[in-house]
């Protein structure tokens, strides 16, 4: 068993998170004291400075997810921040910038609308960015999609040609750069006459 790495500053033991009560509207939302999470072998905890907000969190607040979801929740598909508690032998380090998503997160287990969230190493990504986190929180689920929807769906290769409908919403600018990035040529259309210029 590996020793656990952590950084400085000791992570209190409770914490203020958004938590889904139960099914149902706005009113299952409440902002609660719980306790922030112990990280188990092979998971890492972060220090969560972002999150993104997805649909499919509306959809777990209805109690329209699946039945992995147990209450109360807390939601949370996608967050970055900064490595809390991992592995030593993780290859991550205190305060090194990470983001994770979906795995069951706010699902399964609590998920990252709370300042820890602790997931799977498997799930964690590191990256090194001077963009403002609440930039970067918006980020990894959009990416996610659209790199799935590109290397998993359609195989895309360097040299083939790449139409993106919508190329100027978040996951088609996202698309448009990966695919650029694995050597396609792009070609995208929007409907909104203003934002043409974002496509060039």
């Amino acid at each position: 068993m590996s020793q656990p790495t952590a950084a400085s500053d000791a992570a209190p033991a409770t914490m203020r998170a958004v938590v889904v009560t139960r099914p149902g509207g706005l009113d299952a939302l409440e902002i609660k004291d719980v306790p922030v999470p112990v990280r188990k072998s092979g998971w890492v905890r972060i220090r969560v400075k972002a999150f993104g907000v997805n649909e499919s969190e509306v959809t777990t607040r209805k109690g329209e997810s699946d039945a992995e979801v147990t209450y109360p929740r807390v939601p949370g598909i996608e967050g970055v921040g900064v490595v809390d508690e991992a592995d030593e032998d993780s290859g991550l380090r205190p305060g090194q910038q990470v983001a994770t998503m979906m795995g069951g997160m706010g699902r399964s287990y609590d998920g990252a609308y709370a300042p820890y969230v602790s997931v799977p190493a498997a799930q964690v990504i590191p990256f090194e960015s001077g963009l403002p986190w609440e930039v970067v929180g918006a980020l990894p689920e959009m990416f996610q999609t659209a790199y799935g929807s590109l290397t998993t769906g359609l195989d895309l290769k360097a040299g083939q040609t790449l139409l993106i409908r919508g190329g100027t919403s978040t996951v088609g600018l996202s698309a448009a750069t990966i695919a650029k990035d694995l050597g396609a040529t792009v070609l995208s259309t929007t409907r909104s006459p203003e934002r043409a210029g974002d496509l060039r």
